[in-house]
């Protein structure tokens, strides 16, 4: 089994800064992918940002130039630093990892964190 623990949300007022923190555990070979996605209350969970294993990141519009993702392959470990942060951003916030769990078999599983809750407000 895989588990994905996320920590770092809480309040923050606009213009405010926050890290949120993921950390995979269990039987893991490789990370292929490690993300995180929002929901907003009656929004679809949309994806904020990824990164692969070989270092390709993508992010949301909404996010650019804002919010930065990187990992620690050696930790299994996806961060989010979250800067100049807009009421807009208030949602829980999700993380994601695409799993080969063996050497022995090629196959990607997918695992999501507990989510974590982050608001921006004054």
């Amino acid at each position: 089994q895989v588990q994905l623990v996320e920590s770092g949300g809480g309040l923050v007022q606009p213009g405010g800064s926050l890290r949120l923190s993921c950390a995979a555990s269990g039987s893991i070979f490789s990370i292929r992918v490690m993300g995180w996605y929002r929901q907003a209350p009656g929004k679809e969970r949309d994806l904020v940002a990824s990164a692969t294993s070989g270092g390709t990141t993508n992010y949301a519009d909404s996010v650019k130039g804002r919010f930065t993702i990187s990992r620690d392959n050696a930790k299994n470990t996806v961060y989010l630093q979250m800067n100049s942060l807009k009421p807009e951003d208030t949602a829980v916030y999700y993380c994601y990892a695409e799993v080969q769990r063996r050497q022995t078999s090629i196959i990607l599983m997918n695992y999501w964190g507990q989510g974590d809750q982050v608001t921006v407000s004054s």
